[in-house]
């Protein structure tokens, strides 16, 4: 039997984390999730403040976190870029002296006015030797490079501490064709990434594992009722950050390690729920 608890009743008071790609969609409903339960929260993009993109941003997540009674620290960061990578796990070994958990979320999605002609969204990416080479590049340089990256920074943070957790939003592309091969090539990468990061983190009580959060109403999917028309069935972004913030909260942690999770799975095993019902248009 595992632990079971109310997500409105855990506590993460002391634990500090790091969330990439955080200014909007599923990294910003992590953020928050994990900010409720009480963690100090690091959120990490490059869209600063709400003129960067109409979108989301770090500001907007932060004073979010701070309406739920959290704490958030907004740092731009551009992932595409090893040294402010870098930069971010220095200033939180600055400033906090530790990382509890890291949650590589940030990837590169091909927006709508730059896709090829012909194409309405990411899943209309094929035949593949009719997509542009540039598409794969944006997909596995902020998506799977950037989650190993970030993971190299901070596990020597979790190791010096002996516990932590690292988790790597997935998808099942990761095992089934999705009408975009660099996607789904790069989401198999993420898998076979944890699977290695857990065998090596192993001796030092470091957790790494994949999580798939289901069909999210992010704000991009909101955004285009004629690519996804019925929400019914969806999930708000928060639900995976109170997927990751009760799974950081196991004590039989390691024992899931080198795992593929669903927030699905955990909600029913930790028995917290999700914040809202599906969005009206």
């Amino acid at each position: 039997m595992r632990l079971h608890t109310d997500a409105s009743k855990m506590s993460l008071n002391g634990r500090v984390a790091v969330v990439t790609g955080a200014s909007r969609g599923v990294g910003k409903g992590v953020a928050l999730g994990l900010g409720e339960a009480g963690a100090t929260v690091y959120v990490t993009g490059r869209s600063l403040r709400p003129t960067d993109d109409p979108r989301g941003s770090l500001n907007e997540t932060v004073a979010e976190i701070a309406a739920l009674g959290g704490s958030g620290v907004a740092v731009r960061c551009d992932h595409a870029d090893d040294a402010q990578v870098a930069a971010v796990f220095d200033r939180v070994r600055a400033e906090q002296g530790r990382l509890d958990i890291l949650v590589n979320n940030v990837m590169s999605t091909p927006q709508r006015g730059n896709l090829p002609p012909g194409k309405q969204s990411q899943w209309d990416l094929h035949p593949f030797w009719e997509v542009p080479v540039a598409i794969w590049d944006a997909f596995h340089t902020v998506g799977l490079r950037s989650h190993y990256v970030a993971s190299a920074f901070a596990a020597p943070l979790m190791i010096a501490t002996r516990g932590g957790l690292i988790v790597c939003i997935s998808a099942p592309g990761a095992l089934r064709y999705v009408g975009n091969i660099a996607y789904g090539v790069g989401k198999a990468g993420i898998e076979k990434l944890v699977s290695d990061m857990a065998e090596e983190l192993r001796p030092y009580q470091v957790a790494a594992v994949s999580l798939w959060p289901g069909f999210i109403r992010t704000e991009d999917v909101i955004a285009q009722p004629d690519v996804y028309p019925d929400l019914s069935g969806t999930r708000s972004p928060r639900f995976t950050g109170r997927a990751i913030a009760s799974l950081a909260m196991d004590p039989r942690l390691m024992e899931r390690t080198g795992q593929r999770l669903k927030s699905s799975d955990l909600a029913a095993e930790y028995g917290f729920a999700d914040v809202e019902g599906p969005a009206e248009r």
